[in-house]
């Protein structure tokens, strides 16, 4: 009997401390997030791809302008980067860190289905998604090993880096709430930016014709921004209800000479690789 008092004491307290490190790794505060977002995106510029001819980065820093005007953090650096890879996707890590696939600007057929993609990244950023998606994964991951030291025991190595890899993948994807923010903030941007917000919904259906035509091209973008029908009948409603939009669709920028540029210089590089590969 005092055996399983004391293991049901155990693993109230395995719960309590679990959950304090949750709650606090889920709330990282604005320098934690620029640290957190800033050690990503050291290791992503290791592993990842990237473009970094100067006349492409500075057509694409002009094209992404507009947007860095009215995104809602002005604490943060903000920093965007392509990568070079054929297939169509997009992400964000916390401090401002977006990446834009090289597939995704070459599939879109103007800029403001461009521009729709990337407020849809700031908005992720704007709202801190990214930084408690991430805390959360720590949470998770730190949760499971401090229920390994209070039940008696450190996990091996090989259990460390099972935990890191369970702890992540149950927080791979923003939830439908977080989409649909990101969505709202998004049109916002477009239309303060001036931009045709209407973009965002042909970027959509884009996207939605190419995983019918060739899945494989944007089986990335899927895993990780779930799309069902209804996102697209929501943004419509965002657009109508959002003050100015309207006018935006009729008469904003529906294009623009660096985007053009852009896309002229990328399609002089050898062409992108079909998997992303990492070293």
């Amino acid at each position: 009997m005092v055996c399983k008092e004391l293991l049901m004491m155990t693993l109230e307290r395995t719960v309590a401390v679990a959950c304090l490190a949750g709650a606090l790794a889920c709330a990282p505060s604005v320098q934690q997030e620029q640290q957190m977002g800033d050690e990503y995106a050291a290791e992503i510029e290791r592993t990842m791809p990237l473009i970094k001819e100067s006349s492409i980065r500075s057509a694409f820093l002009t094209s992404v302008a507009p947007l860095r005007q009215v995104t809602r953090r002005k604490d943060l650096p903000w920093d965007f980067q392509i990568v070079n890879s054929d297939q169509v996707n997009a992400f964000a890590v916390p401090g401002g860190h977006i990446y834009i696939f090289r597939g995704l600007i070459e599939r879109a057929n103007h800029w403001d289905e461009f521009a729709g993609a990337v407020a849809h990244e700031i908005g992720h950023v704007d709202l801190r998604h990214s930084a408690q998606q991430m805390g959360s994964a720590s949470a998770a991951n730190t949760g499971l090993t401090l229920a390994y030291v209070l039940l008696g025991r450190q996990p091996s190595a090989g259990e460390q880096v099972a935990l890191g890899v369970a702890g992540t993948a149950v927080f791979a994807k923003f939830s439908r709430d977080d989409e649909r923010e990101a969505d709202s903030l998004a049109v916002a941007y477009l239309t303060e930016a001036r931009i045709d917000p209407t973009g965002m919904v042909d970027m959509f259906r884009t996207l939605q014709n190419l995983q019918a035509r060739d899945p494989s091209k944007v089986e990335l973008w899927f895993a990780s921004h779930p799309m069902p029908a209804e996102r697209i009948a929501n943004t419509e409603r965002y657009i109508a209800s959002t003050p100015g939009a309207r006018a935006a669709s009729s008469s904003g920028r529906d294009d623009l000479d660096a985007f053009n540029t852009l896309r002229q210089r990328l399609r002089a590089l050898p062409p992108a690789p079909k998997e992303l590969r990492t070293p």
